[in-house]
């Protein structure tokens, strides 16, 4: 494990990192893996990074008998009071934990009951993760840490930048990062009182988006930085059809955006170390990464064989993943000839047909509906190919796993799928950049000649092993982007 001690040196920013999920005690997706991994980034790089959460069960469990550093009486607004605990991750990152059990002490995700359904009063929880963010920013009475920075990511803590902006006092610089734009954090006009701002937040220049208010838009108007998950993403949300409503607002402030691509845990993600494989291996070892197919086929029940490529998908089960496209051909796949494996959760309606697929295609396909750890370990690894249809991708961490563990991708040219993988054409392959495969359409027909374009280089085994080894010398560690956050504080710090 790193060293998360950050310098001592009297430039260090000081950052306060706000955010809604924080793995492994709270984890819906991969913000929770940059709230994990990005501080600790960042200390390593010499910034003083501290972040904030709520106390939601599993937090105050892994927290247990930490010590208040500040409480709130009278947040404002409908927001009860809070305790601030103060404790540290796993990986010793400092922690503030934001303690309301009214709000937060409760089952299912931290958006949802366990039925799916939005929480009716995420307004006043979010709100308040937003409300104290800011107050801790400005400076608590009792935290006797105040920071440079405020660091905010998606729509949970958007209003943190409106409330320093409508404080009227001397604040700190805040910048507000966009891990997936198509959650905006909408809700009715009325919640404005119960949030506690004033009624001129709500304007077209505001917090205001087409009669309703967004916490999204919040922190998008009143950051001073902005920056989302990917370069190419960051162009790709300041259009109409990847700017889900905000382009206009992204144009108008273009110069305040920049794409920063996320990073990953490469201790985590290691074939040469990760404890859940049968057989680690490294690109000086891959004839070893066979024994992780066979024990992948074995464990999900398809056919033992080497006679055709394995096709794996770890992912959400959703429209925007693109998993609809993968089910227009999955049929054809026989045809290729290939096997499927598929791990994930989401929409109901893509569950039900990939297990119906499953079920009628028991010698090609496998289908496993929910999240195993594990398993998604031995996929990266056992998988020869991983595919990533995505329609739009702000960055994708899986694509950077399945380079690490020498299982090419297929992805489509989208955010940060584009900024990592490199089609195999005759070119890049030469060059030694190619390192997967690309497609632009975004229809099942492209996404199948991708795949046959892709079996067919498989089936070249000297060709293959080029692909894998160029995809794994790749660095997709965060000490590249931590560095570019770190020149971005400390521009802000100067400019203050």
């Amino acid at each position: 494990m790193p060293d998360t001690r950050s310098g001592e040196r009297a430039d260090s920013p000081r950052v306060l990192f706000a955010v809604a999920e924080l793995a492994p005690w709270m984890k819906t997706g991969g913000l929770a893996e940059v709230a994990a991994t990005l501080p600790v980034a960042l200390r390593v790089a010499g910034v003083d990074a501290r972040i904030l959460v709520p106390a939601y069960p599993g937090v105050r469990e892994a927290l247990r008998g930490a010590r208040v550093a500040a409480e709130v009486t009278q947040p404002g607004g409908a927001y009860p009071p809070v305790l601030l605990l103060a404790g540290a991750t796993p990986a010793g990152v400092p922690v503030f934990a934001v303690d309301c059990p009214t709000l937060y002490a409760r089952g299912g995700d931290p958006y949802c009951d366990a039925a799916g359904r939005d929480w009716p009063d995420n307004h006043l929880r979010f709100g308040l993760l937003s409300k104290i963010a800011a107050l801790a920013a400005a400076g608590l009475p009792g935290l006797e840490w105040v920071p440079h920075i405020l660091h905010c990511n998606d729509w949970h803590t958007g209003l943190a930048p409106a409330y320093l902006h409508f404080a009227g006092t001397p604040h700190p610089r805040s910048v507000f990062t966009i891990h997936n734009i198509g959650y905006q954090g909408i809700f009715p006009r009325d919640t404005l009182e119960a949030l506690a701002l004033p009624p001129r937040a709500f304007a077209m220049d505001g917090v205001e988006y087409h009669g309703k208010l967004s916490f999204l838009k919040a922190g998008i108007q009143y950051a001073d930085a902005l920056t989302t998950v990917s370069p190419t993403h960051a162009r790709e949300i300041q259009g109409e059809q990847l700017g889900f409503g905000m382009g206009g607002l992204l144009r108008e402030r273009a110069a305040a955006l920049t794409g920063i691509l996320n990073g990953f845990d490469t201790e985590q993600w290691n074939p040469a170390t990760d404890m859940h494989l049968v057989q680690r291996y490294d690109s000086g070892t891959l004839e070893a990464k066979a024994a992780n197919k066979t024990a992948l086929q074995r464990r999900v029940g398809l056919p033992v064989t080497d006679d055709m490529p394995l096709l794996g998908v770890v992912s959400r089960l959703t429209h925007q993943k693109g998993l609809d496209l993968l089910l227009a051909v999955a049929r054809k796949i026989r045809e290729l000839p290939a096997q499927l494996v598929v791990l994930g959760s989401g929409d109901k309606a893509l569950e039900r047909q990939f297990t119906a697929l499953a079920r009628t295609r028991r010698d090609r396909c496998a289908v496993i509906i929910g999240f195993d750890e594990a398993l998604a370990h031995l996929i990266e690894a056992g998988a020869d190919i991983f595919v990533m249809p995505s329609r739009y991708e702000p960055c994708g961490l899986n694509q950077m796993y399945s380079l690490r563990y020498g299982t090419p991708p297929v992805v489509r040219a989208t955010g940060g799928l584009a900024d990592t993988v490199v089609d195999c054409d005759e070119t890049a392959l030469a060059s030694g950049t190619a390192n997967g495969f690309v497609f632009t359409e975004r229809t099942p027909q492209a996404l199948l000649a991708a795949l046959g374009r892709t079996v067919a280089t498989w089936r070249d085994r000297t060709r293959w092993r080029q692909l894998q080894r160029n995809g794994m010398r790749a660095d997709f560690s965060w000490r590249a982007s931590a560095q570019r956050y770190c020149e971005l504080y400390r521009t802000l710090v100067v400019a203050a």
